[in-house]
């Protein structure tokens, strides 16, 4: 675990990472402020309608604003995890031929299944969370919350786009992706670091690649 994260957070903050990154936030940026244009309306009243239940005014008037804001972060952060696992690949060979010489590219991840994947996760973990958000709220519990839905986001998408380039073997694939959940929740914690937060879905991917390839060094 200590060799995965030390190799990837050197890898992280060189110069090929970040401008990847930020080719991703800016497409991300631009995607998430037309969806927010389209929707907002909608949302707001969903979620105002949604806590009524509570039975104080100023609950709900203040629950609805830090709701609204927090779930434009999420489209944000979903946004960036699609536009990521899009445009990946070429960085992720780049990273395996410079600390894995040896490893060969047997594939390559079909672009209809990742942006699929990519897809449902975002979904299931926006479902999850319209229905669940005032869990957010509880201290300490709220915070691991978050992180367990983010991973959620960024787990499968992440596996299947790095596996699919380095593993052709279905037993394989099973035998080193498996209980990588931490992981994807240690990537999701830079969404709580203001500016560090656009790394978090291409730190997701570093980690794994990592993760399954050291073992064939």
């Amino acid at each position: 675990m200590s060799e995965t994260l030390g190799k990837s957070f050197k890898d992280m903050f060189s110069g090929a990472v970040i401008f990847f990154v930020l080719k991703v936030t800016l497409i991300s940026l631009g995607i998430t402020a037309v969806l927010l244009w389209l929707v907002s309306d909608s949302l707001n009243s969903f979620v105002i309608s949604y806590l009524t239940w509570i039975p104080w005014e100023w609950v709900q008037t203040s629950g609805a604003a830090v709701a609204s804001i927090a779930i434009s972060y999420m489209i944000f952060i979903i946004m960036i995890s699609i536009v990521t696992s899009f445009l990946v690949e070429p960085l992720l060979i780049r990273l395996a031929k410079k600390h894995y010489p040896d490893v060969e590219v047997v594939g390559r991840p079909n672009i209809s299944t990742s942006l699929l994947l990519s897809l449902k996760s975002a979904m299931t973990m926006f479902i999850i969370f319209i229905f669940t958000f005032p869990v957010m709220f509880i201290p300490l519990v709220g915070a691991v919350y978050m992180l367990w839905l983010w991973s959620i986001l960024l787990k499968k998408p992440t596996i299947y786009d790095v596996s699919s380039l380095f593993i052709n073997n279905e037993e394989e694939k099973r035998s080193k992706t498996k209980n990588l959940t931490m992981l994807a929740m240690i990537a999701a914690g830079f969404n709580y670091i203001p500016v560090l937060n656009i790394f978090s879905a291409v730190f997701a991917q570093i980690l794994f690649l990592h993760k399954i390839l050291e073992n064939d060094i």
